[in-house]
């Protein structure tokens, strides 16, 4: 995407400044888990210690593996400490005693959204652990294993990272207290957090170390967040504590200017000839940024402080709109937010990745299988992923309710064909079981491989939340080419029977290439594709940023046109999102309605899920629409926040189950919609329970005859393990 010299100048190469480490066992062996994998290794010590919430499965969609095997080719000693028993202190010293850091992650997921559905009921399994046993880890465990680590070496520095953290790296809103929390680093005593894709930082924060230098010489490394004393000294902040400000405001006091105030006007000329640069901090109120000088390489963003916001729901959605509008890497500016007397620094994001690093990650000497301690338990996570290729990184459709953005960034980071061609080759030859199929060829989105925008100056520039909410941006490459030609090539491949694709699709970019999606309905569609509209309803729509249903409309005639064409009956599998805030009553109803007419029955159907910092989240708590410039007489927006409401809205999704007729038949009287309940073709539900249990078809209901309308309640049914698609 960039020009390499520029590159070069916003960050060193990720495998460029440091010598690979000579691989001395021509496969590389596990990671060490034991002192006596340690002692076959004949190390007597470890370098870094990474201490995870999921077993270790060695595979490039396991965060830890891939950490691992980036910092050993590095040249480092690394070790693991897998799910560790937190009540027992010595499961944290069975490595020893760390030269450099401990790493802490919670895991691949959220270890409390691992553990809760969205009614905070508790799940059965852990998808992530052997067997799928639960009760393996922690609530919280970024904060529990990071005290656990210092109780037991308290000079040893503690690096915090994964998705867990990076989504708690300034106060938030946690469903799970119904209360804001402060940032996970002040919570977790750890001296460093690394957010989003850490590769870069965690080389040079690891080398840095190795060098002899201390965290406190690396306060300024993208994709961390540390925390200060106070803003150091010939930085500009730019006051975005308050979201009303005066009428009028043309120039306020520098209340860091320390001058008698009795004998002069309100003004911040400094009237002793005073240099700018001799005072501590210049402040400048949001609204005036643009019209006072400052040094933009020095400027820093203070959000309102973690006690603000915790008392005042619109402040925190304000936060929330000023973190993820400062989220592109190319001219973001540091955030800062006061907890208490401490401030927490939030640096730039990190660069994204080029194609040859993401290459050089992809291909670090990963075992492909779960570490032998295991036995034969069985990983559902692992058997989920064992045979599918993750080929890009990143999403830039910016969902509201979605944490892939926030962690992963907006700018698409892309593997090579070349690298992705040989990854299958591998699961071919290597990985136990394979028979042919690859499960999947995608990513968070299935289509976004090598889209980006048009113009790096534009880019670089760019503040914009989606590049495809409202429209699709005229500076978007939608060309699907390099996607259609991998498959092409991947299908080529000796050994090889069928790609699947199982990654969600974006079917308002695929849209813009029938030649893509003739490619795919072709030969990558095994009778089902899930897509995710997630409503039909544009009221509830634009608060998640989605298209609106013209453009499925519009899909689904080009998916059918391309079925019927390949003589093959396939249908859509769509996914639909109950109670998301701005989500009304009557909104879920005209969805029950809309899959009605489509003569759909869904049953892979979710309720909204308000998980740490997303966009959906701030609306959620605080009630107000931070797409929108904040104020405190904005609108308020509607929150079906109460649990029966939550159920009411998510049997709507489903209203050809009899469990939920009593429901709905109470919610359409209250509705005034009596003319919903009957036996009539518009009905939802029918007037007596008992009508049905006579007669499993719902009066009313005829199945359609045409390929792609088929109702979905005669679809094959997936698997136990099978996940809704990323978005």
């Amino acid at each position: 995407m960039n020009q390499p010299a520029q590159r070069q100048a916003d960050a060193p190469h990720l495998f460029s400044y440091y010598p690979y480490w000579a691989e001395c066992f021509g496969t590389a062996p596990f990671l060490p888990m034991s002192r006596a994998e340690m002692e076959q290794l004949g190390w007597d010590s470890c370098d870094v210690i990474l201490v995870t919430g999921d077993a270790y499965v060695d595979h490039p969609s396991f965060g830890m593996a891939v950490l691992g095997r980036l910092l050993e080719k590095q040249g480092f000693r690394v070790g693991i400490i897998a799910q560790p028993d937190w009540n027992n202190p010595e499961e944290f010293m069975k490595l020893g005693k760390p030269n450099l850091y401990f790493g802490v992650t919670a895991g691949n997921m959220d270890s409390l959204i691992n553990k809760y559905t969205a009614d905070l009921k508790v799940r059965s399994d852990d998808a992530y652990t052997p067997n799928g046993e639960p009760g393996k880890r922690p609530d919280r465990a970024v904060i529990v294993y990071s005290q656990k680590c210092r109780e037991v070496y308290k000079d040893v520095p503690i690096v915090i990272g994964g998705i867990e953290a990076s989504l708690r790296r300034i106060a938030q809103y946690d469903y799970w207290s119904n209360q804001l929390r402060r940032s996970v680093i002040i919570d977790s005593g750890a001296d460093i957090l690394l957010y989003g894709n850490a590769e870069r930082a965690l080389v040079e924060l690891t080398h840095a170390l190795a060098a002899g230098k201390t965290l406190d010489e690396l306060k300024d490394l993208r994709g961390t967040t540390i925390v200060r004393d106070a803003t150091p000294e010939g930085w500009t902040e730019i006051d975005s504590t308050r979201i009303d400000w005066p009428g009028r405001l043309d120039e306020i006091p520098n209340p860091y200017e320390m001058k008698d105030t009795a004998s002069m006007s309100c003004s911040t000329n400094n009237d002793a000839g005073e240099a700018d640069d001799v005072m501590p901090v210049k402040i400048i109120p949001l609204p005036l940024q643009r019209k006072i000088d400052h040094d933009e390489s020095k400027t820093v963003i203070r959000l309102p402080s973690f006690e603000k916001v915790r008392n005042d729901s619109a402040l925190y959605a304000h936060a929330s709109r000023i973190l993820h509008q400062e989220s592109n890497p190319y001219n973001a500016r540091p955030l800062i937010q006061k907890h208490g007397t401490k401030e927490v620094w939030v640096n730039p994001p990190p660069i994204p990745l080029e194609t040859d690093e993401m290459d050089s990650v992809f291909g670090l000497f990963y075992q492909r299988v779960p570490h032998p301690s295991y036995g034969d338990a069985k990983i559902p996570a692992y058997d989920m992923i064992r045979f599918s290729v993750n080929i890009m990184r990143g999403c830039f459709g910016g969902c509201t309710f979605c944490s892939i953005t926030e962690h992963e960034g907006r700018i698409i980071q892309n593997r090579s064909q070349e690298s992705i061609l040989n990854e299958i080759e591998d699961i071919r030859d290597k990985v136990p079981g394979f028979t042919g199929t690859i499960s999947d060829l995608g990513g968070p989105t299935a289509n976004m491989y090598f889209l980006r925008c048009k113009s790096d100056t534009i880019l670089r520039s760019c503040r914009r939340l989606s590049c495809v909410f409202p429209g699709i941006c005229k500076n978007l490459e939608t060309s699907h080419k390099h996607t259609t030609e991998l498959y092409r090539a991947a299908r080529k491949i000796p050994g090889i029977k069928r790609i699947a694709i199982a990654s969600g699709l974006r079917y308002d970019l695929a849209v813009q290439d029938p030649e893509y999606v003739r490619e795919l309905v072709t030969h990558h569609v095994g009778g089902l594709l899930k897509i995710a509209p997630e409503h039909t309803e544009e009221n509830v729509l634009s608060k998640m940023m989605k298209p609106g249903m013209g453009t499925y409309d519009n899909f689904k005639r080009m998916f059918d046109k391309f079925s019927k064409e390949a003589g093959k009956e396939q249908y859509l599998v769509p996914y639909f999102i109950a109670a998301h805030p701005g989500s009304e009553n009557k909104d879920m109803m005209n969805l029950a309605l809309w899959l009605k007419r489509q003569k759909m029955r869904v049953d892979q159907v979710q309720t909204f899920y308000p998980s740490p910092m997303s966009l959906a989240t701030a609306m959620y708590h605080s009630e107000r629409d931070p797409l929108h410039r904040m104020s405190y007489k904005s609108d308020k927006i509607y929150i079906p926040r109460d649990l029966n409401q939550r159920r009411v809205q998510k049997a709507f999704l489903r209203y050809h189950d009899a469990k939920n007729w009593p429901l709905l038949r109470e919610e359409l009287k209250a509705m005034g919609r009596t003319d919903l309940i009957g036996s009539g073709p518009n009905a939802l539900v029918p007037a007596e329970e008992t009508a049905m249990l006579k007669n499993s078809k719902r009066p009313g209901f005829k199945p359609a005859g045409k390929p792609g309308s088929k109702p979905v309640a005669a679809r094959k049914p997936q698997s136990p393990g099978a996940k809704r698609p990323k978005r």
